[in-house]
C-alpha cells in the first residue's frame, strides 16, 4: 500500500502481462491506469483502460486482469 486516505488505501501496481484471478470485493474499487493498458474480464465482457483511463469496478462484480496488460496501475479500495 502507497498511502491512506480516510478509509481508502492507495496501491500503485506495475502490471506486466500476467493474469490475475477473478475476484470479487465487499467494496468498490477505483482503477487507474497510468501508463499503458489495463484489459480487464468484468462479469463475463471484456473492458480495456487506456493511459489515463478509469474504470470502477462496483461492490460484488466479478472481475479479472487478462493476460496482456502491460504499465502502471493505481489502485483505490478500502480495505
Amino acid at each position: 500500500m502507497l498511502a491512506r486516505v480516510g478509509t481508502a488505501s492507495v496501491r500503485v501496481l506495475r502490471m506486466d502481462a500476467l493474469p490475475v484471478e477473478e475476484e470479487r470485493h465487499e467494496e468498490a474499487e477505483v482503477l487507474l491506469v497510468l501508463d499503458g493498458r489495463l484489459e480487464l474480464s468484468v462479469d463475463g465482457r471484456e473492458v480495456t483502460v487506456g493511459p489515463g483511463g478509469m474504470y470502477v469496478v462496483g461492490a460484488g462484480v466479478a472481475h479479472a486482469v487478462r493476460p496482456g496488460s502491460r504499465g502502471t496501475l493505481v489502485i483505490v479500495d478500502r480495505d
